[in-house]
């Protein structure tokens, strides 16, 4: 009858008092049952409370029973067709490895030298399919546009969508990260280079993430100072978790909340919109914007 996983109650097995264990879980589980679980949490967090203030130690853990940290009855039922998404995104992965194997076997007496990011963009693909799709927004008459920081090493997985878009072609694929005459991809986002497609600069490490906090403080400055409406725009930024916490550590001598980031394993909160989804095409960027 109890609420509680068997995990949970198998852990007594060499408990010393387990009746005394049990009569604790099963009153655990009827206020789970009868109060709910916000209940049940607060008074978890005031037992360890006064835990603490009687000098018993217990260790911190981040560890959540979640991976997103929320119970998957209060997760936001995607709009899109997952099926679709899932297939495009497979065409994305195979089209970004294709992408830098040809390149680095442009000239075989150079040994595949060009290089090239395929994990990087493989690891992080749901996300970026997921904020292209139904959460950025692309600058139109009514909205300013978001400001996308991309994790540079993720760069062919954004070319390999924009050619499925149709903003680039096979020709400019082929010549990755050989910029002649302008034909080619940069290696990383370039906003000099491909000022029609980048808009900010992201490589080296950590350059982008420390951008995005001031963008998203000037934003906040502009707005406050009534110059610009910027309050539906964000700021995202993508960045490895070791140049994340880099990045917090020299922050932590400021007290800014300004920036939404996101990091691999973890999204940001975003704002909500109606149900619907079209494409828009941005000055340097293309993200879809729902309406």
């Amino acid at each position: 009858m109890s609420a509680l996983p068997q995990s949970f109650l198998g852990a007594a097995a060499n408990d010393p008092d387990a009746q005394e264990t049990r009569e604790w879980m099963d009153a655990l589980s009827a206020v789970i049952a009868s109060e709910g679980p916000a209940r049940a949490h607060d008074l978890l967090e005031r037992l360890i409370d006064q835990a603490r203030q009687a000098g018993i130690d217990l260790p911190f853990s981040a560890t959540t029973a979640y991976v997103n940290t929320i119970p998957t009855d209060q997760e936001e039922r995607c709009p899109g067709n997952l099926e679709i998404e899932e297939r495009l995104r497979a065409y994305m992965r195979w089209n970004a490895m294709a992408m830098v194997v040809k390149a680095n076997r442009h000239d075989p007496a150079d040994g595949g030298d060009l290089g090239g990011h395929i994990s990087s963009f493989a690891s992080v693909a749901t996300m970026f399919g997921a904020g292209f799709n139904h959460f950025w927004h692309g600058a139109t008459p009514e909205h300013g546009g978001d400001l996308l920081y991309i994790q540079g090493h993720s760069a062919p997985g954004i070319y390999a969508r924009a050619f499925l878009e149709g903003r680039i072609s096979e020709q400019q694929l082929l010549n990755f990260r050989q910029e002649v005459d302008g034909q080619g991809l940069s290696s990383y986002p370039h906003p000099k280079l491909m000022p029609e497609f980048w808009q900010f600069p992201t490589v080296s490490m950590g350059l982008g993430p420390l951008m995005g906090i001031y963008q998203a403080r000037f934003l906040k400055y502009l707005h406050a100072r009534g110059i610009a409406d910027t309050s539906r725009r964000k700021v995202w930024v993508f960045c490895s978790a070791w140049t994340a916490r880099c990045v917090a550590t020299a922050r932590s001598s400021r007290s800014s909340k300004a920036s939404s980031a996101a990091r691999a394993g973890t999204s940001s909160s975003c704002s909500g919109a109606p149900t619907g989804t079209r494409c828009w095409r941005a000055t340097r960027t293309t993200a879809c914007a729902r309406s």
